[in-house]
């Protein structure tokens, strides 16, 4: 398995790594910093020694992380020491729209039915009446989470735990990921607690202002509602 220093620490840019096995025209290392794409967050892209990644994701046992190189590049064998750096300027601001959909979470308290986070925007779907929805409301009680600089953390629960409080999970559709016998939550002290293992910023206030650029119907128990960065 691969490690995962993100999980620890999100604000690693970089680190040293070892080439541990090719898949085609991905490589899978020892340790990484990059995060795979899950949970509606992309994967990241960065460089890996000279060698410039394009993507990152997961194998198909969930336990591999796999750094797709761009088409062409040349492919170092196993066992080749590396150093890993991702684009931290994208991440980062995945990272501020992944905490502002849990901001989001706290203002719509209705289930969430799916989302997707994109370079400059970010979604949740909600299962809720379209009437509920308002703009104004929502954007405020966003960017008044954002302003207060509420503490973010990330803290782990057993599985078992975990069954005994349905209520952590939030997302209908996606269930978090099991099998070391413990599950990462996401903690927003008096504003949200939920199983999620994205990326996060250490304090809403590092989000900036944001806006509700639309809210919209997508099907019967799919209301969409936007969010993007305030200019």
């Amino acid at each position: 398995m691969t490690e995962l220093l993100f999980r620890d620490d999100a604000y690693l840019k970089s680190c040293s790594a070892r080439v541990v096995a090719l898949h085609g025209d991905a490589l899978e290392l020892d340790r990484t910093v990059f995060y795979p794409a899950g949970g509606g967050q992309p994967g990241d892209s960065g460089r890996i020694g000279d060698l410039r990644i394009a993507d990152t994701r997961k194998g198909e046992d969930g336990e591999r992380v796999l750094h797709v190189l761009e088409p062409g590049a040349p492919l170092p064998p196993p066992g080749t020491p590396l150093e890993a750096e991702i684009d931290w300027e994208r991440r980062y601001r995945h990272m501020r729209l992944h905490t502002a959909l849990h901001l989001l979470c706290a203002v719509v308290r209705a289930p969430v039915t799916g989302g997707r986070i994109a370079a400059d925007k970010a979604h949740l779907d909600f299962d809720v009446e379209m009437d509920r929805l308002l703009k104004e409301e929502i954007e405020a009680g966003v960017n008044a989470l954002v302003a207060a600089g509420h503490e973010v953390r990330p803290r782990w629960v057993s599985e078992s735990e975990l069954d005994a409080r349905p209520e952590l999970v939030r997302t209908m559709s996606v269930a978090p990921p099991r099998g070391e016998g413990r599950v990462r939550l996401l903690e927003i002290p008096g504003v949200d607690l939920q199983a999620c293992g994205g990326t996060h910023v250490a304090n809403t206030s590092e989000i900036g202002r944001l806006t509700v650029a639309k809210i919209r119907s997508e099907g019967k128990r799919n209301k969409r509602v936007t969010l993007a960065f305030a200019h």
